[in-house]
């Protein structure tokens, strides 16, 4: 099988995801036996282009000629069954999608984001959820608001190139949803249900987990809507010491913030931005891993990468961390776990193993808590969050065995890998036919 892979990798001194997944998959896919031909390009290229090349770039979202050009030459003469489209921004243009379709080759595209309709790709602006944009013709919101590199200029170019590209992503052959709300993202844009399939991402096996740990790790940019902030409100509503230690891992604008917080309180440690050595040892470290975006998170890889280690998570119920935890029932696929709504029951979550070192009695299950087979989600809320810390704490033990099968049954990367080559034989199949 022969695949271009279609990426425009984000800058490199912006820490990317996104880049890290698409190159950990063509490894994964040459390693399969899949005849893997790159089609990339680096935003990290701009500076050095020639003068007529940046003169374009203004309408390259919309279209990418030289993109385009190459793109058709790579076509013509390696005949690909499939080409396997990620970030097109801002050097190859969703006119890709159209070129491999002039030259009879069909595309899936893997959703990282929102940008089908949203500026930004977030949907948050401001310090708040924002979808302003859905359902017009023109993102005019995301003009006013300079949604795109705080621009007026660029976002009404990237309001414009999502407006013009609208039925270039309806006639893409395949989407791949990484969890399931980006899957009810798409259905809400337009597309069939039968052409939507979700898959998710990977993170190689860490082997065999630790023992648990104690306290809590938040890995995460520092930035507003990944929820610093609100895990520290809720952190403080506690005694010092009274969950253990809070370790906060990553960098980004609101660093002095953790910083504050770790001078005030000698349970809360800053441990800076971390190599993946540093990432394993802070998660083998604690008993639960928090995701507290304040956004419709994708799919935070940390929360995989907690699985992995046999950590359970607990979330706020948004974006892709309700299906991450098993928590997003009836969504789920066939074949994992279902989520149950905690009630105000005592005892609600079995027993952890061994007594926990928090107050005794059954910690009170906040209102909005759904707990999933691999962790917990509450609403982004302050008191919400500070009523789940000692509930996820005293409940770690008895989620930690699930927390791994959920991964090795999901996320690990043989079957995440099958997965994705069944999308490609199905996709090259109806080539044939």
């Amino acid at each position: 099988m022969k695949i271009v892979v279609a990426h425009n990798r984000y800058r490199e001194a912006q820490p990317s995801g996104e880049n890290t997944m698409v190159d950990s998959e063509i490894a994964q896919l040459t390693a399969a036996g899949v005849e893997v031909l790159p089609f990339i390009r680096s935003s990290d290229e701009i500076p050095s282009m020639p003068r007529t090349a940046k003169a374009l770039l203004p309408i390259s979202p919309i279209w990418a000629p030289r993109a385009q050009e190459d793109l058709s030459r790579l076509l013509t003469a390696h005949r690909p069954d499939v080409l396997h489209l990620h970030n097109p921004y801002p050097l190859l243009s969703p006119w890709v999608v159209r070129t491999a379709h002039r030259h009879g080759v069909p595309v899936v595209q893997t959703v990282h984001n929102y940008r089908q309709v949203c500026s930004s790709g977030i949907y948050f602006r401001d310090g708040v959820i924002c979808q302003d944009c859905k359902g017009r013709a023109l993102g005019v919101p995301a003009i006013v608001h300079r949604c795109y590199r705080g621009s007026a200029v660029q976002s009404a170019l990237m309001a414009t190139t999502l407006a013009v590209h609208r039925g270039t992503w309806r006639s893409v052959d395949r989407f791949i949803a990484l969890t399931s709300a980006i899957a009810d993202h798409l259905r809400d844009y337009g597309i069939p249900a039968d052409r939507i399939v979700v898959k998710p991402n990977a993170v190689p096996d860490p082997g065999t987990p630790a023992p648990l740990g104690d306290g809590f790790l938040y890995l995460a940019r520092l930035t507003p809507e990944k929820g610093l902030d609100l895990l520290l409100q809720a952190w403080r509503r506690h005694p010092v010491g009274s969950l253990g230690t809070l370790r906060v891992a990553g960098d980004g604008e609101l660093r002095p913030l953790v910083e504050a917080a770790a001078a005030e309180r000698a349970d809360v440690v800053y441990l800076g931005q971390l190599d993946r050595a540093g990432v394993r040892a802070a998660i083998e470290a604690s008993a639960v891993v928090i995701a507290a975006a304040l956004w419709h998170d994708v799919l935070p890889t940390v929360i995989i990468e907690a699985l992995a280690s046999g950590r359970p998570v607990l979330g706020t119920a948004l974006g892709g961390i309700p299906y991450l935890v098993g928590a997003d029932a009836p969504h789920e696929p066939a074949g994992t776990g279902p989520a149950t709504t905690a009630s105000a029951v005592a005892g609600h979550l079995p027993p952890p193993a061994g007594p926990p070192a928090v107050p005794a009695g059954p910690p009170a299950v906040p209102a909005g808590l759904v707990t999933g087979e691999a962790g917990w989600v509450v609403p982004p809320d302050p008191a919400a969050l500070a009523a789940a810390l000692p509930l996820a704490r005293a409940g770690a033990a008895a989620r930690a065995a699930a927390a791994r099968t959920r991964y090795e049954r999901t996320f690990h990367p043989d079957v995440v890998l099958k997965r994705h080559l069944d999308i490609y034989a199905d996709l090259a199949a109806t080539r044939r036919r």
